[in-house]
């Protein structure tokens, strides 16, 4: 193998045991910071030996023996930074434990662990940009350049984002546990919308060049995952995964071949993912069986579902789509919601009867400067025959939204406007 196939392994391996590491040595040094650094110590040795001496056979065991090392000698060599060592000594003493007991205890059972640091990362104590940033690093295991270069943002404010949470964290004491009872349900609530702002912006990028980032979306259902399996009897966490599987199953359908936006009803659905489609509808049946049919993530997946059932956008069960948005705007009130029902509204009922709605929305103002309702406006001006107003509709979207991709397609539907389709 040679060293640069070495290197992609090490990476590969990296980012699949990554938030283990960490998460089995912050149970014992009780700082997510120190045991990321004891973790990235094990990945540097990997980085210095691997290429002469080999892939190990097990390479997780081998970067987990690794940390387990350094963390022993940095307890032994300066009590874990001076500050920490009587608690610590105290903690080793009631538990009657040495160094030998602590690397058995590292290979206890991650996944408590694993499901502590979810909860830490996703902590309502952060912001939730700094709740995304710690999340990737910590559980995607991305480096502070990937997270950056995903969210357009400069690499030294991720940084700075990604020190000031594990110091935020350090400092409210935030205890590496599961929460329990009410709380674990409002914290789950966090880790939720953690994911699922990350699979967002993989999904339709808010700003850039590109229309999507798969590599988002695909980290957001692999953590999805993760914790569907690690509390699996939550049926949220169902939902929501099965919502993005559903919608990542459009993923190959919803750009051109020069990389422009293909909207929904456009799609060829020949492309979609029919794999991925029956995970989603899996996951579902999941959450709808665990009592779980009203949570917002699993109405939204069962409106997905209307979609991926259907074979072509005429034969969608627009009817239902627009009961289950009613729904969910009684479940989970939300202008967002509102303009999403109203475009089910105007297919199931006209267009006509979606504008109305729509522009009981302009006139409300809580979405302003959100370039979804003039686009949507537009799409039911331009239905009508109401071509004037439906430019200024798409023009004024265009100037709202910050990604170059939907920019073009905006301002393309607002030069058709001035010459429509006769038919």
């Amino acid at each position: 193998m040679t060293e640069s196939s070495t290197h992609r392994t090490i990476a590969a391996v990296w980012r699949i045991e990554s938030a283990r590491l960490i998460a089995g040595l912050t149970r014992f040094v009780r700082d997510v910071g120190l045991a990321e650094e004891l973790a990235q110590d094990a990945l540097v040795a990997a980085l210095e030996r691997w290429p002469g001496a080999g892939v190990p056979e097990n390479p997780g065991a081998w970067l987990m023996a690794a940390a387990k090392h350094r963390a022993i000698d940095r307890m032994r060599r300066d009590k874990l930074l001076e500050g920490k060592h009587q608690e610590l000594g105290h903690m080793l003493e009631v538990q009657g434990r040495g160094a030998r007991d602590l690397e058995t205890a590292l290979d206890e059972d991650l996944g408590d662990d694993l499901l502590r640091l979810v909860f830490i990362a996703c902590h309502p104590v952060l912001s939730s940009e700094a709740r995304v940033a710690l999340t990737l690093r910590l559980l995607g295991g991305l480096t502070t350049g990937e997270i950056a270069r995903a969210f357009l943002v400069p690499e030294p404010t991720i940084a700075q984002r990604i020190v000031r949470a594990k110091r935020t964290l350090s400092e409210a004491g935030v205890p590496f546990e599961v929460p329990r009872g009410e709380a674990l349900t409002a914290r789950l609530a966090s880790v939720l919308e953690v994911i699922y702002l990350i699979f967002n912006e993989g999904y339709s990028a808010t700003a850039g060049d590109d229309w999507m980032r798969p590599a988002l979306c695909e980290d957001a259902l692999r953590l999805g995952r993760i914790v569907a399996g690690l509390v699996p009897d939550e049926p949220e966490v169902h939902g929501l995964v099965g919502l993005m599987e559903i919608q990542a199953s459009r993923a190959r359908a919803r750009r051109g071949p020069s990389g422009q936006p293909v909207l929904l009803l456009e799609q060829n659905r020949a492309l979609w993912d029919r794999l991925l489609i029956r995970r989603g509808l899996q996951a579902l049946e999941r959450a709808e069986a665990l009592g779980g049919a009203r949570g917002p993530y699993a109405l939204q997946a069962a409106i997905a579902a209307c979609h991926a059932r259907a074979g072509s956008a005429e034969q969608t069960d627009w009817t239902r789509m627009a009961a289950l948005y009613a729904v969910l705007a009684e479940v989970a009130p939300s202008p967002v919601v509102e303009l999403n029902r109203a475009v089910a509204v105007s297919m199931a009922s006209g267009p006509a009867a979606g504008l109305v709605l729509v522009d009981e929305l302009m006139a409300d103002g809580a979405l302003e400067g959100y370039h979804l309702l003039p686009s949507v406006r537009g799409d039911l001006l331009f239905k009508l025959g109401r071509f004037v107003e439906a430019r200024e509709a798409f023009a004024l979207a265009a100037s709202l939204t910050r990604n170059a991709r939907e920019r073009d397609l905006l301002l393309e539907r607002a030069a058709a406007c001035a010459r429509p389709d006769p038919a």
